[in-house]
């Protein structure tokens, strides 16, 4: 018997008047913003998966996989979650030429405070304590993790810079644009480890081969940064006039207040990674599963990235004549979607030709990264759903609700992964994704319970 959820019922507010009658919004709609951005996370799925297959054919993969998905990567993430959300920010609140350049000046001060932070962990004695101290990393990857960790130091403002001017071109209709830029990302990065295994780099213990992937990465979110501030600058010539103001600049009070709530949300996202590195460094099988770490993470990344788009395309969309019917048809369409295509995935031979032929990990590493899938396998359709309600919120300028869901994620994780390491009974990859499993649908409830209830007063609209 099909299974279906009720389309939920809130005001939504329209900028069209009804003499002009416009059009209904239709799924054909949503689509058209939406597959743009959703090629974009595509293409930024696959970096991960690429890189892993690459270092997976080098020297020591288990040491190099194990870098990059315990200690790098994690640490990336880490140091970069503050600026994640400047894409729903800008797309939110760039109205005109001085709330643009507000919005650019938050992002350049956090992005300085941030590669300064990302500089003191990787060149100072801050780096045993947080790779011995707190991840608490195997002693054979701290020498590779530390060096790619050091090459990484361009990340940050890479990131916050295209964000920002990707959420300029997605209000002003331009998803194209994010996509291709994403696409010109991929084929740097994967052109570059292509030149860097071919001249021999990463085989070496001076210059291993996680340091030459993350080095990749490097040369294609640079150049993704450089495409999108190329391509912005017609837009923002066309559509901000500086004599003209909609909202004019954003305070530093209201950018907080909006903001604060979106950025401790993807720091709190972005805390599981390293917190479930720790955790499994300390659970048994540790090296098999941080070297199946990343993989099982690219590959669940790539099922989730049309979900993962959809937060933006809701505050992009949401207050168009009948949006909200629109948006949630489709939603059901990609939570169903996407929980097939995975369950085929997860469940069937594709497994193995995906991690022994594809990915060429070791039988003991391909067996364990299949049974991080199997319980990973809800996580795409928990998504759809999730980001329909995030975005829903964040329209509404309700971003401590969506705060308060990923605290609840965090410490719902937390809660089963310091049980697996009490317990020490089962390998720590199966362990952090029962536990990530079970907190997306708690943080899924959390954000659908608080675009549901009765309206109450909300944060200052900026």
């Amino acid at each position: 018997m099909a299974i279906s959820f009720p389309c939920p019922a809130f005001p939504v507010s329209s900028t069209a008047s009804a003499d002009s009658q416009p059009r209904s919004t239709t799924i054909n709609d949503v689509v058209a913003v939406w597959w743009p951005l959703a090629a974009s996370w595509l293409f930024m799925a696959l970096e991960a998966p690429i890189v892993s297959a690459a270092l997976a054919r080098l020297a020591n993969p288990e040491i190099q996989l194990a870098a990059l998905g315990g200690v790098v990567y994690p640490l990336m993430l880490i140091i970069e979650s503050p600026v994640i959300m400047l894409l729903a920010a800008s797309t939110a609140l760039s109205k005109d030429w001085a709330s643009y350049q507000s919005l650019r000046r938050y992002m350049n001060l956090m992005s300085l405070a941030l590669t300064v932070l990302h500089a003191a962990i990787a060149f100072t004695p801050l780096w045993d304590f947080v790779a011995r101290g707190l991840i608490g990393a195997p002693e054979e990857i701290i020498g590779p993790a530390r060096l790619a960790t050091a090459l990484t130091l361009p990340w940050t403002w890479s990131i916050a810079y295209r964000r920002f001017n990707q959420g300029v071109m997605i209000r002003h209709g331009l998803t194209r644009i994010v996509g291709i830029g994403t696409g010109v990302r991929l084929a740097a990065t994967a052109l570059s480890l292509f030149a860097f295994v071919s001249l021999g780099l990463g085989q070496t213990t001076d210059f291993p081969g996680v340091a030459a992937g993350v080095l990749a990465i490097i040369v294609g979110v640079v150049s993704e940064a450089i495409f999108i501030g190329i391509k912005k600058r017609p837009v923002v010539a066309k559509h901000f006039d500086p004599d003209q103001t909609i909202s004019g600049a954003v305070s530093s009070a209201q950018f907080m207040t909006f903001y604060v709530p979106l950025a401790l949300t993807s720091l709190l996202s972005l805390l599981t990674q390293p917190l479930g590195s720790a955790a499994i460094s300390r659970m048994p099988r540790a090296l098999e599963s941080l070297a199946a770490w990343p993989i099982v993470i690219g590959v669940l990344f790539v099922l989730r990235a049309g979900a993962t788009a959809y937060k933006e395309v809701v505050v992009a969309l949401m207050d168009r004549p009948d949006a909200e019917r629109a948006l949630w048809r489709f939603t059901m369409i990609l939570a169903w979607g996407s929980a097939g295509i995975t369950l085929a995935v997860a469940f069937t031979p594709l497994a193995d030709l995906l991690l022994v032929r594809a990915f060429g990990l070791p039988a003991d590493v391909a067996a364990l990264a299949r049974q991080g899938l199997r319980w990973g396998f809800a996580l795409p359709f928990v998504g759809a759903i999730q980001n329909y309600y995030v975005g829903l919120l964040v329209h509404r300028h309700e971003t401590r609700a969506v705060t308060e869901s990923m605290a609840l994620f965090l410490a719902s994780s937390s809660i089963v992964l310091v049980a697996g390491v009490l317990h020490g009974g089962v390998p720590g990859l199966i362990v952090g994704y029962v536990g990530f499993s079970v907190a997306n649908v708690l943080q899924a409830w959390w954000v659908w319970r608080a675009a549901t209830r009765p309206a109450v007063a909300t944060a200052t609209r900026v």
